[in-house]
């Protein structure tokens, strides 16, 4: 199969051009420039666009077998307008594949979901919080025009070598603020999988996935926030404390609207569905290799 990927040379979307590379696909990697075509995997051929080029987009969904949608701006700042553009990149796609029942297979997220309780494929984000970023909901709706569509939900600790993510912001707030801190108690609990395993459920999902679905990239339901400082803390030689609701913000700046989640979830049906089965290093394990505290 020949596949478009968007985010082609960023952390998951790297690991899902090798991934498919090495099941035997032939990727279409969406690439900004030169310098970025040059971080492109050997074997996988550029196409030259951004999100916000939905022409260049449109272009190689027709040029491709199925589409998977891993870029995002990741702007904090103005996350409403991030979320814009993907929508806006969601519908050029799908527009593209309508009728054809090509796989569109877009990366959404675990935020958001219902708290405190095991959250599972069922489940849709409470748009009643605010959060503007419409991912899966844009590309569920393009089944009814023809387009196998899925979303693949990753957890917010989707980690390993090269992660800039949530957890090396963490790591980054510890060195500045000279401790390593949780909310509360520390209790409450994100999933977490390893970008490889990530990985290999976006190909699952192309070769075998029901439009309509969403899958859970889930390899563990929930590590404690207070075990990923403690763990932090170790690494840096910091203290590990507490922060109440109120210091929050001060001390997590963009990240105090996620430290507090409770977010627990679960890929059982995911795993029955398509048969996946993550093999690779836990959250902490992957810590204690140390490359998270190199830089």
């Amino acid at each position: 199969m020949r596949v478009f990927v968007t985010g082609a040379t960023g952390f998951v979307g790297s690991a899902v051009v090798q991934e498919l590379l090495g099941a035997g696909h032939q990727v279409l990697g969406l690439v900004r420039s030169e310098e970025s075509a040059k971080k492109l995997a050997t074997g996988a051929e550029a196409h030259y666009g951004t999100l916000e080029d939905l022409d260049s987009l449109r272009r190689g969904a027709a040029a491709a077998d199925g589409v998977i949608h891993t870029a995002f701006i990741h702007d904090f700042v103005d996350f409403a307008a991030a979320s814009e553009t993907d929508r806006q990149a969601i519908e050029a796609l799908g527009a593209e594949l309508a009728g054809s029942q090509r796989p569109l297979i877009v990366c959404s997220g675990l935020a958001f979901l219902p708290q405190d309780r095991l959250a599972t494929e069922t489940d849709v984000p409470q748009v009643a919080s605010g959060y503007p970023r419409r991912s899966e909901e844009t590309a569920l709706d393009l089944a009814a025009q023809g387009v196998r569509a899925m979303a693949v939900r990753l957890s917010p600790t989707t980690h390993g070598a090269g992660d800039h993510g949530f957890i090396h912001t963490l790591i980054n707030i510890a060195r500045e603020k000279g401790v390593a801190a949780y909310l509360g108690d520390g209790r409450n609990r994100w999933p977490a999988v390893h970008r490889l395993d990530a990985a290999r459920l976006f190909r699952l999902a192309l070769e075998q996935g029901r439009a309509g679905t969403r899958y859970h990239g889930v390899a563990e339901e929930g590590v404690p926030m207070r075990d990923i400082a403690a763990t932090i803390g170790r690494h840096l030689g910091l203290p590990v404390v507490s922060k109440t609701a109120d210091e929050a913000a001060a001390h997590f700046g963009w990240m105090a609207r996620f430290v507090g989640l409770n977010m627990a979830a679960s890929s059982a049906l995911t795993q029955q569905q398509l048969g996946w089965q993550p093999s690779h290093p836990t959250l902490l394990a992957d810590l204690e290799q140390g490359h998270y505290f190199e830089n």
